[in-house]
């Protein structure tokens, strides 16, 4: 099932968001999205080389929109990471499924569909949960902008989805938004203060690039194949990795309430895989 390609993009967001931590403690935001792009972009032109596939496209604009969205969603995300409990900045990041189901409804017209919705919101009770008892009062401001990227990234997985209607392939799909994330990603890293690139920092930089750019890979194989309301839930198998992450790598205590959390995102994920329509259901 197609859907299922976003447990491997949730496992491997997770560790991007991981590795991004780390890189925080001596490049800036707009640093880590330039560098984690610039080497996604050498992974994939390789790929894109190797499955002997044109660059050109004859849906530009759809890339452009994607790109961008895309891209200002990272930064603002990459900067929460920064500053916010990890499992907490992703967990605003991934709002962007809520505001997705909403986006395709109004855009694409896509049908509402009832118990699916319903399993999504279980899904973001389950992040409310988890959410809750790591946000500080003075969090609000880096929240807000956490939240604002959910958005935009809700806006990108659109153009996903559009592009994949429209018989886009997902490797190139990525090429580009790789392209511009690195273009708008290293006109902003110019106009802050520019860290220098050790050799010792080139394994760290390139383990983000890879596993963004294969994350990536994944979630659009699942957005273009897949339900999208069955995407959305099982994308917050991310929230739980990173969770589960920030315990056993910086010691980031879970309450009851936020294994609670846990435990409904699981549910969410797995009840709809079992509310999913057939192909069937869905031409009706």
């Amino acid at each position: 099932m197609g859907a299922l390609w976003m447990l491997v993009a949730g496992l491997l967001f997770a560790c991007m968001g991981s590795l991004v931590k780390l890189g925080g403690a001596d490049f800036s935001s707009s640093e880590l999205v330039f560098y984690r792009s610039l080497f996604g972009l050498f992974i994939v032109y390789a790929m894109l080389h190797r499955a002997k596939l044109s660059f050109t496209t004859a849906h530009w604009r759809g890339h452009i929109w994607r790109g961008v969205s895309g891209t200002i969603a990272m930064l603002l995300f990459f900067y929460c990471i920064s500053v916010l409990p990890l499992a907490t900045a992703i967990t605003l990041n991934y709002t962007s499924s809520l505001f997705l189901s909403v986006f395709t409804v109004l855009v694409l017209k896509d049908k509402f569909h009832a118990p699916l919705t319903s399993a999504l919101l279980v899904g973001f009770a389950g992040i409310v949960l988890l959410l809750h008892p790591t946000l500080e009062h003075d969090q609000l401001f880096p929240g807000l902008l956490g939240l604002i990227s959910g958005v935009l990234a809700g806006i990108a997985l659109l153009n996903v989805r559009q592009l994949g209607i429209m018989g886009e392939s997902g490797i190139r799909v990525v090429f580009y938004f790789n392209l511009s994330a690195t273009l708008i990603s290293g006109l902003w890293m110019l106009t802050d203060t520019l860290h220098p690139l050790a050799l010792t920092s080139l394994p760290l930089l390139i383990a983000i690039g890879a596993s963004a750019t294969f994350a990536q890979l994944a979630m659009t194989r699942a957005y273009r194949t897949g339900q999208t309301l069955v995407v959305g839930s099982l994308a917050y198998s991310t929230v739980v990795f990173s969770a589960l992450f920030g315990l056993l790598f910086w010691h980031e205590e879970l309450s009851v309430s936020a294994w609670l959390g846990i435990a409904l995102i699981i549910a969410s994920g797995m009840l709809s895989l079992r509310l999913a329509p057939t192909e069937k259901e869905a031409t009706k």
